[in-house]
């Protein structure tokens, strides 16, 4: 036998001929003695994963081919049965029981059995009513075939409560949630007299902040040579930004994402939008094919294509995040989140030319640039129709040097504290003006 005949083939191969060579031997009345490796001809785990929020659990299985779904709610109690074709009950599927933790906000705990042959079920027990989205994802990047399973709550969490919550001690007399909230809990609720927007007023009106640490869950965003995942380091970086701005009495925020979890690019959007933001910022850092590209650079949308090829690359490369990260693009509702998101308008373009070019000179005091200028490109995060919208990259997680710094908690502090004295001198020359009640 020549060296290309017995060249290994992939494992869909493998079991094909293996499949064919059993049928052989059957109608011979002959019987083929395989392996444990050769019997399961389905499907071959990757990984099972879990990436549990407040807003949702995400359960993915990742395999080598594509997986058969079937699922049915069921109440009394409530749980989640899901019926997995071309599968056999193995360890990966049993790690999936051990990855569900006790404080997961809607999973009690995950149990699996052989339901048929090649038909393993899994049965969850929930904590509450939910709204499950179960779709497949076709190989993309890293990732083989994945199994999303998306469980929402039926009742979902309502954005601007929760955002007002969170800010109880900045309240205007524009904010009627925030008014009823704060009586409701003014008669349980101790806590330190704060400085009032009369002590140190600056603005007309408190100011909202919609941070958005890039990536998350599935999409790990660029990765360093040392491993840093871009998700980690910008989520680090949005909750330096979100802590001093929160202890300005002028600014009060909301994180698109606090935890490891993905979140689609028009969600993000869509929530900044909600509690009726002044200002996005999303945070990321770059990444190259050439390791040895470096600085920081502001990004604001453009309508009229990129400011220049390296602009085109990175919008391209961050508008891909919905595709690693895993959305279900058969839910409606993306549809016509989508169609929001082209209403973007001059004026927006305009007004966030201005913030970002105040936050570069803020960061190029002391951090080296990409560009010295702000870059325009078509990036899908940006096109929130009404409120000034920029996205920071920090710095270049592929080249070495600057990976270490994106790590270093000083350099962490000092590109947030940048960013806050860009928008503070933004706003200082373009002030908010009083909404309509």
């Amino acid at each position: 036998m020549s060296q290309r005949q017995i060249k290994p083939t992939t494992n869909q191969q493998k079991r094909r001929s293996l499949k064919k060579l059993a049928a052989l031997w059957s109608g011979a009345g002959m019987t083929l003695l395989l392996g444990p490796n050769e019997i399961a001809f389905g499907a071959s785990l990757v990984g099972v994963r879990v990436w549990p929020a407040e807003e949702y659990t995400r359960i993915t299985i990742e395999s080598d081919t594509s997986l058969k779904v079937s699922h049915q709610l069921l109440i009394n109690p409530d749980r989640l049965v899901v019926d997995i074709e071309g599968l056999d009950l193995n360890s990966k599927i049993k790690e999936l029981v051990s990855k569900i933790k006790t404080d997961d906000p809607f999973i009690f705990q995950v149990r699996a059995g052989q339901f048929q042959p090649k038909v393993v079920r899994l049965v969850f027990d929930l904590k509450e009513e939910i709204k499950p989205q179960l779709f497949t994802l076709d190989p993309i990047g890293d990732y083989q075939y994945r199994l999303v399973f998306d469980l929402y709550p039926k009742v979902p969490l309502d954005p601007m409560a929760d955002f007002l919550k969170k800010n109880m001690n900045k309240v205007e007399e524009d904010d009627p949630i925030a008014l009823a909230l704060k009586e409701k809990e003014k008669a349980n609720t101790a806590t330190n007299k704060t400085p009032t927007k009369e002590d140190v007023k600056k603005y007309s009106r408190i100011v909202t902040i919609a941070i958005d640490p890039g990536h998350g869950g599935e999409d790990p965003g660029a990765i360093g040579q040392s491993g840093a995942k871009e998700k980690d380091v910008v989520l680090a970086i949005a909750k330096r930004l979100q802590n001093l701005l929160d202890e300005n009495p002028n600014f009060r925020t909301l994180l698109t994402r606090d935890g490891d979890y993905f979140v689609p690019l028009n969600v993000r959007v869509q929530k900044a939008r909600r509690v009726q933001a002044d200002i996005f910022i999303s945070i990321h850092a770059d990444a190259f094919v050439l390791p040895n590209a470096k600085g920081a650079s502001v990004f604001v949308l453009s309508q009229q294509g990129a400011t220049s090829t390296t602009a085109r690359w990175m919008a391209n490369k961050e508008n891909g995040a919905d595709l690693i990260g895993g959305l279900n693009i058969k839910n409606k509702d993306y549809q016509v989140a989508q169609l929001l998101l082209d209403m973007s308008t001059t004026a927006q373009i305009k007004d966030s030319l201005k913030l970002g070019s105040s936050v570069i000179q803020e960061i190029g005091s002391f951090a080296k640039l990409h560009k010295g200028s702000v870059e325009q490109a078509s990036f899908a995060v940006l096109k929130a129709p009404d409120l000034p919208s920029i996205l920071v990259e920090t710095a270049f997680i592929s080249n070495p040097e600057e990976e270490a710094k994106l790590l270093d908690e000083s350099y962490q502090n000092r590109i947030s504290k940048a960013i806050l004295k860009g928008v503070q001198g933004y706003l200082d020359k373009n002030p908010p003006i009083i909404r309509r009640t």
